[in-house]
């Protein structure tokens, strides 16, 4: 296969999981792949050993096998496809990637809650913001409100797009199916620390710790991508002050970088305070965020595309010296 052909097979495949994001948003529970990995995992959350010790060993050994399982399921399938034609391999790599990134629902989730603090709608907007964040919010201002649906826009940018496309476009311009497994595998990680990976489940700390570890580049990929998208690229070198306030050593990056962006201050009260010397958001402020962070999702994208390119012709002068 050519070098043009690989880039554009890339480049398609990418924009086919896009194109169903922005198009179809999040499958019903009941047809989504990751609904179906949730059910796996919650059995697992239990008490295993007797010991502390005892369920920190077994949750290590969750987080190591748990994740191959859509790995294996995902790159099984596009590698079987191949046999069949290599538009089916492509189309099925395609709704892998789609499955596995979440953007048009994190907009709309974000713009619900926005919406409903201007209406001054609180009710609304603390059941609305259950689907993005996880804390306490019958107490927070409508103002504390649009700061945690702001934090979250850019934390799960990281999570719901880069830390999924950025492996898919490392491997994608070798192999297909690699492509697939690795944000499947991806998607399986983020999903298991999504539900073990608290400091009251022993058997959840392999889970973060291997969350932490491979969201490390794309929690600054993002960051990079939201300065860009603001048109602020010194807004990264600011966030440092703030980026290591929360206590993932991650998310701190696309959410400081945000709130520099928009010159806001996020804050989850008594756990961390970004950008401290500002005003917390108002509902313009909540407006240009979920513009800001869509506008980074297409930075985001068009990096992918510039990586996939250079990757693509690395691969062909790798075979043009291994004839």
């Amino acid at each position: 296969m050519g070098e043009t052909t690989v880039l554009l097979t890339t480049i398609i495949v990418i924009g086919l999981a896009l194109t169903l994001d922005l198009l179809v948003g999040e499958p019903p529970n009941a047809a989504h792949p990751v609904a179906w990995l949730g059910q796996l995992i919650a059995p697992l959350d239990r008490e295993w050993a007797t010991s502390e010790r005892g369920q920190r060993l077994v949750g290590f050994a969750i987080a190591l096998v748990v994740p191959l399982v859509p790995a294996v399921v995902a790159g099984g399938l596009v590698l079987a496809t191949s046999a069949v034609s290599p538009v089916v391999s492509g189309a099925v790599a395609g709704l892998v990637l789609f499955v596995t990134t979440s953007l048009r629902s994190l907009l709309e989730l974000t713009e619900a809650v926005v919406s409903a603090t201007e209406c001054d709608d609180l009710e609304t907007a603390r059941t609305e913001i259950r689907g993005l964040v996880g804390r306490d919010t019958s107490t927070l201002s409508a103002a504390e409100i649009r700061s945690g649906a702001v934090e979250s826009a850019g934390e799960n940018l990281a999570d719901g797009l880069v830390a999924t496309l950025l492996p898919f476009t490392l491997l994608a311009p070798f192999s297909l199916p690699a492509a697939a497994a690795a944000a499947a595998w991806i998607k399986g990680v983020n999903t298991l620390d999504s539900m073990l990976g608290y400091p009251s489940k022993p058997h959840g700390t392999g889970s973060a710790y291997l969350d932490d570890l491979v969201m490390w580049l794309p929690a600054r990929v993002t960051a990079i991508a939201i300065a860009l998208a603001g048109a602020d690229p010194r807004a990264v070198f600011r966030a440092r002050e703030w980026a290591r306030d929360p206590p993932s050593p991650n998310s701190g990056w696309p959410m400081a970088t945000l709130a520099c962006v928009l010159s806001v201050r996020l804050t989850k009260p008594g756990v961390y305070d970004l950008n401290t010397g500002a005003e917390l958001p108002t509902g313009a402020d909540g407006e240009r965020a979920i513009i800001v962070v869509g506008r980074a999702a297409v930075v985001a994208a068009l990096l992918a595309v510039v990586l996939a390119a250079v990757l693509t012709a690395l691969a062909g002068s790798l075979e043009v010296i291994a004839r």
